[in-house]
């Protein structure tokens, strides 16, 4: 048995994201679909996170154990080759056995994007959260900068989360400004069920005024979901990356 490290980029928007649902296509579908051509039997892939419908992905990494013997080059060919053009394998890495896109994940980081101009980009639509009204931008940086550090987030996570505890660590939240087009990026050890999406849905209440950036101070020590904002729309989200040891 060989242990394999894909790493793949997608366009989430015509998926139900990253896991098998019972119905509509999902990537790991997908992918489980085109490694079991070449594997001639079901063949499993567990991925680092599981990205909700609409969501996207720069870097999404998934594992699985196979025996056929394609080199690395030649499946990453012959899966593409497999997969529709909105999911692509980016690169393929035979690895230790005991690696596992999930539980070997020591980080991750996200980007979420906002157009923020009076009339949306056609040509974007898919990839940003439109905004039409002037934001905060100095007060958005200030409260995404208060995230920085270990905390509770357990009010920005939804209902269905699985983990255990909502301590995490963040060591990056940060805004950036290119035009109209504000990017909020964050890194951690690791994030809840819709923490990035309810944390950004939070910045734009603070952004819009109806908020103060101290308010976050409290929402990260030990307050409930319903204190928080609203969770922003899912097709602004992208994975950027799972680092590993």
């Amino acid at each position: 048995m060989r242990t394999l490290k894909i790493t793949l980029a997608y366009d989430g928007t015509r998926f139900v994201g990253w896991q098998r649902q019972a119905e509509g296509e999902s990537i790991q579908g997908l992918l489980e679909a085109a490694l079991a051509r070449f594997e001639g039997a079901p063949v499993t892939a567990h991925g680092a996170g599981r990205t909700d419908a609409g969501v996207h992905a720069l870097g999404q990494v998934a594992s699985t154990r196979v025996t056929f013997l394609h080199d690395s080059h030649t499946l990453t060919r012959a899966l593409n080759a497999h997969l529709p053009p909105d999911v692509r394998v980016v690169s393929v890495d035979e690895v230790d056995e005991s690696f596992h896109a999930r539980f070997s994940a020591r980080a991750k980081s996200y980007r979420y994007q906002i157009r923020n101009t009076p009339v949306a980009d056609p040509f974007d639509r898919a990839f940003v959260w439109h905004l039409p009204e002037p934001l905060a931008q100095g007060a958005m940086a200030e409260a995404a900068a208060m995230l920085v550090g270990t905390h509770d987030f357990g009010a920005f996570r939804s209902a269905g989360s699985e983990a255990a505890n909502s301590v995490r660590t963040v060591w990056r939240s940060e805004w950036r400004s290119n035009g109209g087009l504000l990017t909020y990026e964050v890194s951690g050890d690791g994030f809840l069920r819709h923490m990035v999406r309810a944390v950004v849905g939070t910045l734009v209440e603070i952004g819009r005024g109806w908020r103060q950036p101290v308010e976050i101070a409290a929402l990260v020590s030990g307050a409930t979901r319903a204190e928080a904002g609203a969770t922003a729309p899912p097709h602004g989200l992208f994975l950027v990356s799972v680092d590993y040891d």
